[in-house]
């Protein structure tokens, strides 16, 4: 006979899927509970740890310092690792179903929004996570290649990750090179010619979504102008409605921050940085190659705080070799489990997951961007992840309360299948040879940017 389900006799055995910021705080909260609980985490790379090992910035370590906390979550006990397992592949749904009592989907947001207009496809046109990834030494993008032999870039989106990109591109290689950065993204970004790069949004400034620090640090990148046209600051009233708003700061921070950049004179320094608002992308114009971005004027209609952009018929042909489109983010779909084609994610009703007929699928749940969409920065996921587990509790007077095999099956599956999983343990050795790794060139650490090479280390 089963004990009561949660209980040291009959535990509560969670498969998460994904190891980011929000797997790993609904593994914490689950901890927490006054349940008895397992945990077995499921991740498509050999490393763990999301968008904070493979998102942040180089340039931004501090942001990296979450790692400490999810590493002392994953040396709870009853916490597993099973990293270079790809559900949907490597085992299916429906066989964490029999092991687990419950399955929590934390695996982001792993694609890029697309423009959906004509020679978004030419070469020379990227998504951000492209180049994002590629210099961070994710083995998806190791082998990307970006063309820097052009003096003029765009960069479509004014969020977090398009300051990233832009930063990068316009930051002197030697700022970066006692950070974490691939080593094969610092060689070609030494190379680069990029002089110019245009940071496009289709709203206007009091729109904009990058935080106040991202934004103010664009000024203050070595041997490089920002540059914003005094008129672009002009606000409608819908705007400066919206600025006034008390829970508006950020943005109208901002504001202050592009008359700040409006206001200092030409110095005509190594690069610029131009702020364009108010308009959008309409066409990518070019033969072989990307050699220009046809943009849009747009206008603002609405109230405030829910104004859209509409496009005009003028428009203003940009020359550029390079085009990065940061527009937002949308998740991918896992064989057999609901997908919100619009909003691209799961969808859910407090982190439960609906069927195809709108009601809950007891026993699967969503949290962070796969649930909620692109939003927030990385500690918003850990309120995200709590309220998901807390709806998981509630529903456990209504779960089955059959034991469940849990880790012990998973393990007996993927050696079945000959899939070599790395395991925490595993991990740390690899944690500890890219520290080694880095250590002679000053660096934080020197990445593993191939599958084959972290599997190859810990199969010696």
């Amino acid at each position: 006979m089963s004990g009561e389900l949660g209980s040291a006799r009959n535990p509560l055995r969670v498969a998460i899927v994904g190891s980011g910021p929000s797997g790993f705080y609904a593994a914490e909260a689950l901890f927490r509970s006054k349940h008895f609980v397992c945990v077995d985490m499921l991740e498509k790379l050999p490393a763990p740890y999301g968008l904070v090992r493979n998102g942040v910035a180089p340039d931004h370590p501090k942001l990296k310092e979450a790692i400490l906390v999810y590493d002392k979550i994953a040396r709870t006990p009853h916490f597993n690792f099973f990293g270079n397992v790809t559900v949907g592949r490597d085992i299916s749904v429906e066989e964490l179903r029999r092991t687990h009592h419950a399955l929590i989907f934390a695996c982001g947001a792993e694609t890029d929004r697309r423009l959906g207009i004509r020679g978004e496809d030419l070469p020379g046109s990227h998504t951000a996570t492209e180049f994002v990834g590629w210099y961070n030494g994710h083995p998806n993008y190791r082998d990307h290649a970006f063309d820097l032999s052009h003096e003029v870039a765009v960069i479509v989106g004014q969020g977090n990750v398009a300051a990233d990109v832009c930063r990068i591109l316009a930051k002197p290689v030697d700022q970066l090179r006692h950070t974490d950065i691939a080593d094969h993204a610092l060689g070609i970004l030494a190379g680069s010619k990029v002089r110019q790069i245009h940071l496009v949004g289709r709203r206007g400034p009091a729109q904009a979504k990058f935080t106040s620090k991202e934004l103010r640090e664009l000024g203050d990148v070595m041997d490089c102008d920002p540059i914003v046209a005094p008129e672009d600051l002009v606000l409608n009233p819908e705007s400066t409605a919206e600025l006034a708003d008390k829970n508006n700061t950020n943005n109208a921070r901002n504001l202050e921050i592009f008359r700040s950049f409006a206001a200092r004179s030409n110095t005509s320094k190594h690069r610029r940085i131009f702020f364009h608002f108010l308009r959008s992308p309409v066409a990518l114009v070019g033969n072989q190659r990307l050699e220009g971005v046809v943009l849009a004027q747009n206008y603002l209609e609405g109230d405030p705080f829910h104004q859209v952009a509409r496009e005009t018929c003028e428009i203003l042909e940009l020359q550029c070799g390079l085009l990065f489109r940061s527009i937002g983010y949308r998740g991918i779909p896992i064989p057999n489990v609901p997908f919100d084609e619009g909003r691209g994610i799961f969808p859910n009703r407090d982190g439960r997951l609906l069927n195809g007929s709108g009601g809950v699928s007891l026993g699967f749940y969503a949290t962070g961007w796969i649930k909620r969409g692109p939003t927030g920065i990385i500690g918003t996921n850990r309120a995200d992840s709590v309220a998901t587990v807390k709806a998981l509790i509630e529903d456990l007077p209504i779960f089955p309360i059959a034991e469940k095999p849990g880790v012990d099956a998973l393990r007996s599956l993927l050696a079945q299948r000959d899939r070599r999983y790395v395991s925490y343990a595993d991990w740390l050795k690899i944690d500890a040879a890219e520290t080694g790794r880095g250590a002679p060139k000053g660096k934080p650490r020197e990445k593993f940017t191939r599958i084959e090479e972290m599997l190859a280390y810990v199969s010696d």
